[in-house]
């Protein structure tokens, strides 16, 4: 079955990757009441197992370093054995590092921010691009930062990881149009762009900070279930700006 504009698809696998956080709790409650199979990765089994309860009966949680190629080869035989292939992933492996401006830039939050955005990203799209592709409704989304936009000499490293990100998943979707003009599925890759990201827990340990500029996890979950409301030939390639 193909996507129609606006109504709901069939439902489908999804794996959210970075799952531990409230950004992951939010993004896989979401997909699950919209009536999705949902499979939510971290690197802590004790967190992931608890984010994954959190978000609700149904979701089922894997242990997994994304950074490390072997583990991702093997999250992919345990997630396909347990449900099939993965009609989308959602990218939500995060980290920030800052330093006052270009010189004090250290290897070490490099070596940090090259294995958190981009290495995990690259892992993970190599070995889940082929389920994707051949998905009649496959979506692949990364969370990036307005920082790519305007970066700063403070956030020099950071902003250039997550460019790095942002141009490898446009060379995603670039492969899922080669691949749907050659008769292949209907996906799209797609960035999510965001200031900052906050939640319910945040703001009610900082009750005189008002985040401007922030996203709600709320707002993220939602544009992420959007995403498969949308042809893929429309979303494809595409930067939906989600800060205010």
């Amino acid at each position: 079955m193909t996507e129609a504009p606006g109504t709901a698809p069939q439902r489908l696998n999804v794996l959210v990757t970075g799952g531990s956080g409230a950004s992951g709790v939010a993004v896989a409650r979401a997909l699950r009441e919209a009536g999705h199979r949902v499979f939510t990765v971290g690197s802590d089994r004790a967190r992931i197992s608890a984010a994954a309860e959190q978000a609700g009966d149904g979701v089922a949680p894997f242990v997994c370093d994304l950074a490390q190629m072997e583990e991702v080869r093997q999250l992919r035989a345990d997630v396909s054995a347990a449900a099939g292939p993965m009609d989308a992933v959602i990218h939500l492996v995060g980290g920030w590092r800052g330093a006052r401006g270009i010189t004090d830039q250290t290897d070490e939050d490099w070596e940090f921010l090259e294995r958190g955005a981009i290495t995990t990203l690259r892992n993970v799209s190599r070995v889940f691009y082929d389920d994707v592709a051949a998905s009649p409704n496959g979506r692949f989304a990364l969370v990036s930062s307005t920082a790519v936009s305007k970066p700063s000499a403070a956030g020099a490293s950071y902003a250039a990881a997550k460019a790095a990100a942002e141009a490898w998943t446009m060379a995603v979707a670039d492969g899922f149009r080669r691949d749907s003009g050659n008769g292949g599925g209907a996906a799209a890759a797609v960035v999510l762009v965001v200031k900052a990201l906050v939640d319910k827990e945040l703001r009610h340990s900082h009750p005189g900070r008002t985040f401007p500029g922030a996203t709600d996890v709320g707002d993220l979950a939602r544009a992420v279930v959007g995403l498969f409301l949308s042809p893929a030939a429309e979303l494809n390639g595409s930067r939906l700006l989600l800060a205010p």
